[in-house]
C-alpha cells in the first residue's frame, strides 16, 4: 500500500471502528435499561430495531450522494452526527422523563420515547458512512481485499472496544455520562476527517452517465444493479443482518442469566461478567474479519458465503446446549460465535465489488447496507418479542434457520 492508500485506510478504519463502537454500546446499556425504565425486551427490542433500521434505510440516498459528491465530507458530517446523538441520548431519557412522566395517555415510559429518539438520531447519522467509506476504499485502495480486511478488522476493535469501554465506565459512574463521554472521539475524528488529504477518485464523463442525479436515472441504475447477480448478494446479507442483529442485541443479557456467572460488586456497583465474555466474543472477530479478507483472496465469495453461514448454522444449534455446561464451554463456543459472525463481511463486501458496475458502486453499497442494518435491524425486534413470548431455544432455531438460508443462496450463486 502506498501513502493514499494507508491514509485511505486509516481514515475509514477510524470512522468505521467509531460507528461500531457505539452502535454495540448499545446491547450493553439495554440490559440497564431494562430493569431502570418501565420495559420488556418485546418493546425495547422495537426501540432497537427502529434506531438501527434508519443505519440501513439512510445507506441507500447516502450511496447516491457518495456517487455524486464524493466520501470524505460525508464521514465528516457522519461523524458530527453519531456523536451529537449520543450526547442527546446522555440527557433526552431524564429530560422527558421530567417533562412527561405524569402524563396517564402514555402507555410506554418516556424514557424509553426518547431513547428511541436519540437512536434513530444516530441511525440517520450514521447510515451514510458504510456506502461513502467502502466506495472510497473501492475505487482509492489498490489493495481491495486487504483494505476490505483492514476496514473490516477496525470496526471490529470498535466492536469490542464499545461493549468493553462502556462496561469498564459503568463500574465508575452512571449510565448517562457514560454516553456524553462516547461522544467526545468522534468529534474529534470529524476535524481528522476533513483535515487529512486523500486522493478521492474524481468521476469522469463516463461515470457521469451512470451516476444517477434525478429519480428516473436512480431507477434505471437501480434496474441494472438489482437484476445481476447483485440480487442474490442483497438476499444474502439481508440474512446476515437478521442473525447478526438478532444475536448480538440480547447476548449480554442472555449470558447474563446463565448460572454460570454471578455478579460482582466493584465500586460499589453490581457488575455483570457476563459483559466481559461479550466482549471478549467480539474481540475474536477481528480473527474472522481478517480470515474473510484473506479468503476472499483465495477463492470465491460465493463459496466463502455457503460455507461460513452453513457454520452459523450449526453454531445455533449448539450454543445454547454448550454454553449451559461451564464456564469452558461456554467462553469456547463463544469466541467460535464471534469469529464466525465476522468471517463473511469481507466476503459480501467483496461480492459487491466483483458484481456491480464502479460507478454505481456507492449506490450498491447502499443497497447492501438497507439489507444488512434495514432489513437485519428487524432482528433486535424479532429477538425480543420471541425471548418475551418464547423461549431461548426457539430464538437461537430461528437463527439456525435464517443462516441455513444464507448458506443455500451461497451454494446458488457457486453455481450460478
Amino acid at each position: 500500500m502506498d501513502g493514499n492508500d494507508r491514509r485511505i485506510v486509516g481514515l475509514t478504519g477510524t470512522a468505521h471502528a467509531l460507528l461500531h463502537t457505539y452502535e454495540l454500546s448499545v446491547p450493553i446499556l439495554v440490559v440497564i435499561w431494562l430493569t431502570e425504565f418501565a420495559t420488556n425486551p418485546a418493546e425495547l427490542g422495537i426501540v432497537v430495531s427502529v434506531g438501527m433500521a434508519l443505519l440501513g434505510l439512510g445507506a441507500l440516498p447516502g450511496g447516491v450522494l457518495a456517487d455524486r459528491y464524493g466520501s470524505r465530507k460525508l464521514i465528516a458530517l457522519c461523524l458530527v452526527g453519531m456523536g451529537g446523538s449520543f450526547l442527546v441520548l446522555s440527557v433526552a431519557p431524564a429530560a422527558a422523563t421530567g417533562a412527561l412522566g405524569t402524563l396517564p395517555i402514555l402507555s410506554v415510559s418516556p424514557a424509553v420515547i426518547a431513547i428511541a429518539v436519540a437512536l434513530v438520531l444516530w441511525g440517520a447519522a450514521a447510515s451514510v458512512y458504510h456506502p461513502a467509506g467502502l466506495t472510497l476504499i473501492s475505487t482509492g485502495v489498490s489493495e481491495q481485499g486487504r483494505g476490505f480486511a483492514l476496514h473490516g478488522m477496525a470496526g471490529n476493535i470498535g466492536i469490542a472496544a464499545g461493549p468493553l469501554a462502556t462496561t469498564i465506565m459503568l463500574a465508575f459512574i452512571d449510565w448517562e455520562t457514560v454516553t456524553a463521554i462516547l461522544a467526545i472521539p468522534a468529534f474529534i475524528a470529524a476535524v481528522a476527517a476533513l483535515w487529512i488529504d486523500v486522493d478521492e477518485r474524481e468521476p469522469d464523463e463516463d461515470d457521469d452517465e451512470e451516476t444517477p442525479d434525478s429519480i428516473r436515472e436512480f431507477l434505471a441504475v437501480s434496474k441494472t444493479v438489482v437484476h445481476s447477480a447483485f440480487a442474490f448478494v442483497f438476499l444474502v446479507v439481508a440474512l446476515n443482518g437478521l442473525y447478526y442483529r438478532g444475536v448480538l442485541t440480547f447476548l449480554p443479557d442472555l449470558l447474563a442469566g446463565l448460572e454460570t456467572f454471578q455478579p460482582l460488586e466493584i465500586a460499589g456497583k453490581q457488575q455483570e461478567p457476563a459483559n466481559y465474555v461479550y466482549s471478549g466474543l467480539l474481540a475474536v472477530g477481528i480473527l474472522g474479519q481478517y480470515a474473510g479478507g484473506r479468503l476472499t483472496d483465495m477463492m470465491s465469495p460465493a463459496r466463502g458465503i455457503a460455507y461460513a453461514f452453513g457454520g452459523l448454522s450449526v453454531l445455533a444449534l449448539v450454543f445454547l446446549p454448550l454454553a449451559s455446561m461451564g464456564a469452558a464451554p461456554l467462553l469456547a463456543v463463544s469466541a467460535v460465535l464471534g469469529f464466525a459472525l465476522f468471517i463473511v463481511q469481507p466476503m459480501y463486501q467483496a461480492a459487491v465489488a466483483e458484481y456491480t458496475p464502479e460507478a454505481a458502486r456507492g449506490l450498491s453499497y447502499g443497497y447492501t447496507y438497507l439489507g444488512n442494518f434495514g432489513i437485519g435491524a428487524l432482528g433486535a425486534g424479532m429477538a425480543g418479542t420471541i425471548l418475551t413470548y418464547s423461549n431461548q431455544t426457539v430464538l437461537f432455531l430461528v437463527f439456525a434457520v435464517i443462516a441455513a438460508c444464507a448458506s443455500g443462496i451461497g451454494l446458488l450463486l457457486m453455481r450460478r
